[in-house]
This record gives C-alpha cells, structure tokens and sequence, in this order.
C-alpha cells in the first residue's frame, strides 16, 4: 500500500466495531476463539484456598492428579452475585418444604376465640387450613363480597357494644374461615373496620370497609352476636349466609331488655349503694340516689336534643353535686362528700378505660390511643360539670373540707351488701341478660372483699389492693365466660364498678375549687393511678387464665403470639 493510499480517507466499514485494528493479527478461527468478559485473562494466577480446611479431604474431593477446572476470580464488594461471608449452605434454609413436612398444628378442640387469637398471630403461610367450612346450596360455595359484608356487620356490632380490638377481628377471622376463606385479613381501628380477601397469589384481591358512627352499650346484643360466631364456628351446625342475615337482623330489631325507667332506677341504686361504700348512711344513700336519677334524666334530654356526650356528662354531674352542697347549706349533719362521691361512681368511664387499656396492651396502639383519649373527654366533661357546681357552693359559704377522709365504714356486712348492689346497678345499665346478673353481682362482691381485706385489714396501699381485686375479677369473668363461648365483658365491667376512684377524684376536684390547685393534682394522680390499676389487673388476670389454663387439644400452637415482636429494639 503506497503512502497516497495511507492518507486516503477510510470508509465505514473501515471503522466497525468488530475489525480489528491495525497492527492487530485476526484469530484464525473467529467462532472458537472468541472469549467472554467472564473469562480469565492469560497469565493471572487464580490464588487456591489455603489453610486446614483446603487440606482437608472429604468424600466429595478430586483424586489426586485431576485438576480442577479454574475457578471463576471473587466478585467485587457489593456485587450482587457475591455469596455473603456468613453464608454456609449447611445452615441454609430449606428452599423446598422437607420431606418429614411441618408439624401439624390441632386447633379443632380449642373454643373459637383461642383458635382465632393463636391464627391471628401467624403468618399467612403457617395457618393451618380451615376447618369444614359451612355447607351451601351449590359447589361454588357463598360470594365473597357477601360473606365479607356479614364479616363488616357483625365486627360492627361487636365494636359499637364496647369489645376490644382483638377480640374483635377474632371474631371477623371466625366468620371468614367458617365460610371458607382462609386468606383473609381483618383490621380494627377505633371506628374503621376493614377486611381483605386474597384468593390466591395469582388473583386480585377483595378489600372492604365499613364504619361506626354510633356506639351504643347493650352486652345483651353483645352476648347474641358472639352466640351466632360460635354457632358459624361449630363444624356440626351448618348455617347459610340468608340464615346469618336474618339472625343478624333480628339482633339489630330487637329493644333493649330493660325499659327507660328500669335504667333510671339503676342509675340512682348505682350512686346510692357506692355512698354507702364510702361511709355513708340512709339519708346519704337516699340523696345520692335523688341526685344521680334527675342527672339521668337530664342527660337524657341532652342526648334527645343532640348534645354531643362531652355535655351530655358535664350536666349529669351537675345534680349529684349540688345536692350535696344543698344538705351543706342547710346544715344537715350528713357525709355532703359522700352524695357527690356517689354521683361520680355512675358516671365515671370504667368500660372504656378498661377496653383502651386492654387495646394498648394487646398491641393495638391506635385504638387504644383514640379511646384512651375518649376517656379523658369524658373525665374532663364530669371534671367540669362538678367543678362549676362547687364553686358555687364555696362562693355561697359551703363547708366542705377537702383534708376529710372517706372511709369504708365499720360494718363489712353493710359494704359487702353494698358493693354487691352496685354490681347488679351496674350489669343494668350495661343492658346485660338475666342469665349473667347474678354471675357478675357475686364478682362485684369478692372483689370488693379482697380489696377490703387488703387494704382495710391488712394495711396494703390502695393502688396494689386494687389491682389485685381487679386481677381476681378479670380472672373469674374469662373462667365465667370461655366454657359458655361468650364476651368476658359481661362478667367483668360490672364488677369492677365498686373498685372506681370515685373518692379520689371528688376530692382533687373540692381542692382546685378551693384554690389548692397542687392538693387537687395530686389527688386526681391518684384517681387515676387506681384507674390503671383496674384497667391493668382485669387484663391481666384474663392473660394469666391464657397462661396457666390447659386447654384440650391446643397442644403449644394455641399460645397467641406476643403483639410486639421486636422487644423494643
């Protein structure tokens, strides 16, 4: 090539990518030549292992005089094809499911709610399958979006009646698996109830919700609802879809079994029996009782003309105390703190104290947060009505001594017989069956018989005797109610009505009435501290009945998983 030809512009194919350049012989053999990226250059030594373990032999190692073939060079740090250091293919998890399978898990003797709770807490993959789900009039089983809207409706019932959380998406799960959907996730949150349906990996899944607007107590529609769970739950009863409507509908029509004047009556038996707790007399009994009812019915007016509840508490503490500050005036010689202190005992929010705590220590936060806050509206609405009635009184010249102690008085007959009145006040307001009143009126009264030989008798502080008599009654109402396939709270709200810090938190409220605002905040620190001691031992005396109690056929995978899983940290 001559040097004209050297200076003469190249063409395109001159400059392709795949010609070799200039002074660069071509390989002989394009196809058997050619080498990948992925291969070692000639001349770099691959290091071989070297240490005990190069040298040991095993049955899997080459015979002597084979070579092995080039091992490929260590990806760089941070490839993602690099094997971790800490990885052993000796104490790698199984990809595949092993040949002896995974231990079966016998939840079919356990009572519903356990069953539910234990599955709850597992993953989707570890649940066991569902048991024979309930019969249908063809073989393509309920739709879906139906059996989910009977899952909504009766996790609504049982979130308006006052039931916890958990006990609440226990509940939505039973009736899913009892139709035979066993992919299903319920969710809970103060007044949203959600529920997902994945039929498979491959196809969509079906989510719905639905809301509580209103909440209202009756644990006899409570007891109803959790009667049909158990029922859809039992293998040998076979209940259609129509036939859970209907059920569900005659649970929504029926009145409350006890009429209005029943509940007024209750309401004033309820303040009259817990001035007697207190140290009061008959004339004591009889104006708290006077002062609760036309409370009652003033609220209910409110409520009639749409108050929100905030008020509808701040004008029921109203006539309790003023009739307290009346026999003042007059100069009767009566316990006036006793009267209030009894008004203050039927309105006092232990129901929703105990599901928020029970919520916040069974790991839902959120619902428990929102009720906890509810509370506080609630005590903060009784703080104001009172307070507003006291001043009064102070400015009109009342005597009230905010040093006075409320004692128990000295006939334990009388105060056993009084706090066991309570309960039965109580269970009717809650609008509980006749069946469980005489249950739970006898559990008022060994709670009040523990916390009196504890504190009375034996000098123990108020806040421990508390909650060890509200450890007892948690533990009796889950014995009470987990053979009968029922809500424990019918068998434990009631009961805990003797143990409320009515006294406390009378008397932090008289001192910030009477300027003495750090006396009043430590008092009301007390009420509130023997509060969590009742939220915390109902609770806690349910979990010990978990803990201890063997159930037949659970074996260890009816034990519910702990709700925080990261102990902290």
């Amino acid at each position: 090539m001559t040097e004209a030809e050297d200076r003469k512009p190249q063409s395109d194919e001159a400059h392709s990518a795949f010609r070799p350049p200039g002074g660069v012989a071509a390989p002989a053999d394009g196809e058997s030549s050619t080498t990948s990226e992925f291969e070692i250059p000639q001349g770099l030594a691959v290091p071989r292992p070297t240490g005990t373990e190069s040298e040991t032999t095993s049955e899997f190692a080459l015979p002597e005089g084979l070579d092995a073939p080039p091992a490929a060079p260590a990806e760089g740090e941070g490839s993602a094809f690099t094997t971790p250091s800490t990885y052993s293919a000796w104490t790698a998890p199984a990809a595949f499911t092993p040949a002896s399978g995974f231990p079966a898990v016998n939840l079919t003797d356990v009572p519903w709610q356990d069953r539910m709770r234990a599955m709850l807490r597992m993953p989707v993959a570890e649940r066991p399958a569902p048991e024979s789900a309930q019969r249908h009039d063809d073989d393509t089983g309920p739709a879906v979006p139906r059996v989910l809207d009977l899952t909504l409706r009766i996790g609504e019932l049982l979130l308006a009646g006052g039931e916890g959380a958990e006990d609440v998406e226990a509940a939505m799960f039973a009736v899913c698996r009892s139709y035979g959907l066993d992919r299903c996730e319920p969710n809970v949150t103060f007044t949203l109830l959600s529920i997902s349906h994945q039929p498979s990996l491959v196809e969509d899944p079906v989510t719905a919700s639905r809301t509580v607007r209103r909440r209202g107590t009756d644990y006899t529609r409570l007891a109803a609802v959790f009667h049909l769970v158990d029922d859809l739950s039992d293998p040998d009863t076979n209940i259609s879809l129509e036939e859970a409507y209907r059920r569900l509908a005659e649970m929504r029509r029926n009145r409350h079994p006890y009429p209005t004047w029943v509940l007024t009556t209750a309401s004033g038996l309820l303040a009259g029996a817990a001035s007697v707790l207190v140290g009061g007399g008959l004339t004591v009994f009889v104006a708290a009782m006077l002062g609760s009812m036309l409370g009652d019915r003033l609220a209910w007016l409110c409520a009639g003309r749409g108050l929100p509840e905030f008020y509808q508490f701040a004008v029921a503490a109203m006539p309790p105390a003023a009739m307290g500050i009346m026999l003042t005036l007059v100069h009767v010689d009566v316990k006036a703190s006793a009267v209030i202190t009894g008004g203050l005992f039927a309105l006092l929010p232990g129901r929703a104290l105990v599901a928020g705590v029970q919520d916040g220590l069974t790991g839902f936060y959120i619902t428990a947060s929102a009720r906890l806050l509810e509370v506080m509206y609630f005590f903060v609405s009784i703080v104001a009505g009172v307070l507003i009635v006291l001043y009064f009184g102070v400015q009109l010249g009342a005597e009230l001594n905010p040093d006075a102690e409320l004692g128990t008085g000295d006939e334990p007959l009388v105060q056993i017989g009084a706090s066991m009145l309570l309960s039965l006040a109580f269970a009717i307001l809650l609008q509980q069956e006749r069946s469980t009143v005489l249950a739970v009126t006898l559990n008022g009264g060994v709670a009040w018989i523990v916390y009196g030989a504890m504190h009375v008798a034996g000098g123990i502080s108020p806040v421990a005797s508390t909650a060890a008599a509200a450890g007892l009654v948690g533990l009796f109402g889950q014995l009470m109610s987990r053979y009968r396939f029922a809500s424990a709270l019918p068998y434990t709200t009631a009961a805990i009505g003797p143990l409320l810090p009515g006294s406390a938190t009378y008397f932090g409220l008289l001192a910030i009435a009477q300027s003495e605002v750090d006396r009043g905040l430590v008092s009301l620190s007390t009420a509130v501290a023997l509060a969590m001691a009742i939220a915390i031992g109902v609770n806690l005396g349910g979990e010990i009945s978990r803990l201890f109690l063997k159930v037949p056929g659970a074996a260890s995978a009816a034990g519910r998983r702990a709700a925080k899983r990261t102990r902290g940290f």
